[in-house]
């Protein structure tokens, strides 16, 4: 059973972190490491601690779930993904949750199935492809525009 947590939390979100986390089926220091580095955990209205417990109750959730589990990788049924994310309707709040959960799967440098699955329900479900396009896309200048059209 998913804990409740009040829509627009600060846990809410970083229960999202937690799920894009542990999608993959193991928790990286890497990525544990990025958390702290980004303080994730204080931009989201959260201490270190209460971060880290918020990703402790994350594992307690889907290790007492029947409806998810371990299995090489985790396996979060699409609904309770989708559960998860609309306890976040907060624009901002979306676009800050994604920016966390970016810099959480490109930790280890590798984007595992499980990880690229959560990635793309929120960023489907938020309508957030255009932040995210935005973000990773930078304009070519003139000079590579023509060296790209001569190669």
């Amino acid at each position: 059973m998913i804990r409740y947590y009040p829509r627009n939390s600060p846990h809410a979100a970083a229960r999202i972190v937690a799920m894009t986390m542990l999608a993959d089926g193991h928790l990286s220091p890497k990525e544990l490491d990025v958390l702290e580095q980004v303080g994730a955990g204080e931009r989201l209205g959260l201490g270190k601690i209460e971060m880290r417990a918020v990703v402790h109750a994350y594992c307690e959730d889907l290790l007492s779930s029947a409806d998810m589990c371990w299995a090489g990788s985790c396996r979060v049924e699409p609904e309770a993904i989708a559960d998860i994310l609309n306890d976040v309707d907060d624009p901002g709040l979306r676009r800050l949750v994604l920016s966390l959960c970016l810099a959480v799967v490109e930790a280890d440098e590798h984007v595992a199935d499980g990880e690229s699955l959560v990635l793309h329900a929120l960023i489907e479900q938020w309508g957030l492809a255009h932040e995210v396009l935005a973000s990773r896309i930078v304009p070519a200048t003139a000079a590579q525009r023509s060296e790209a059209l001569a190669a």
